[in-house]
């Protein structure tokens, strides 16, 4: 019940992460190394790298700040952010949060699923549907600290779904991905990742 309670006030934006205030004009300037994997605008070209421009700025700094300090382990920014401090992370937060994200192509077949999973979840195993904390665009929720979804490449979303089932990434709020995507089967991840891939 506590966790249901917690969830919601974050939702709401009652409860939220504290961060330093972020300037995107500074942060510009301190994402050169960024560039080479997100692309300069925050828009990454490969599908193993997530796209950041546009994504909400508190979601940003929670996840620079995870894996600078080791509680998010992404090996391929291993050291990257060793460099940088609290109003560094925070500007950068800022540049990549100011930035237009592009949308990709989903695949039809798969994107049917995924649509109904994203939109109503599966009710039989207790899955809720993505849209209620990501926005039915997929926007996301910036206030409570909600990822934007919509446009993110399908084998990135793939990756970071799974590593939510099988605990292999636990820096979700009181453990919320965790929990409703503990019986999501591999196809139903492949869907929604899809859907979301398209998504706008």
């Amino acid at each position: 019940m506590k966790k249901i309670i917690l969830t919601a006030l974050i939702a709401m934006g009652v409860v939220s992460y504290g961060h330093a205030a972020g300037n995107a004009d500074a942060g510009k300037a301190k994402v050169a190394v960024c560039g080479a994997c997100h692309g300069a605008d925050g828009n990454s070209a490969a599908p193993n790298f997530p796209k950041l421009a546009g994504q909400g700025e508190k979601y940003l700094l929670k996840q620079l700040t995870n894996i600078k300090n080791g509680e998010r382990t992404v090996l391929e920014m291993t050291g990257l952010l060793s460099g940088f401090n609290d109003q560094d992370l925070a500007d950068i937060a800022a540049y990549f949060a100011s930035q237009n994200g592009t949308v990709g192509y989903a695949d039809k077949e798969k994107a049917a699923m995924g649509e109904q999973i994203y939109r109503a979840g599966i009710a039989d195993r207790g899955i809720a549907a993505c849209a209620g904390c990501h926005s039915p665009t997929g926007k996301g929720n910036a206030p409570a600290g909600f990822p934007k979804l919509g446009g993110q490449h399908a084998p990135y979303t793939v990756k970071q779904l799974k590593d939510f089932r099988d605990s292999k990434r636990a820096n979700d709020p009181n453990g919320m991905m965790r929990e409703n995507v503990y019986t999501m089967r591999d196809d139903e991840i492949e869907a929604v990742s899809q859907y979301i891939q398209g998504l706008h």
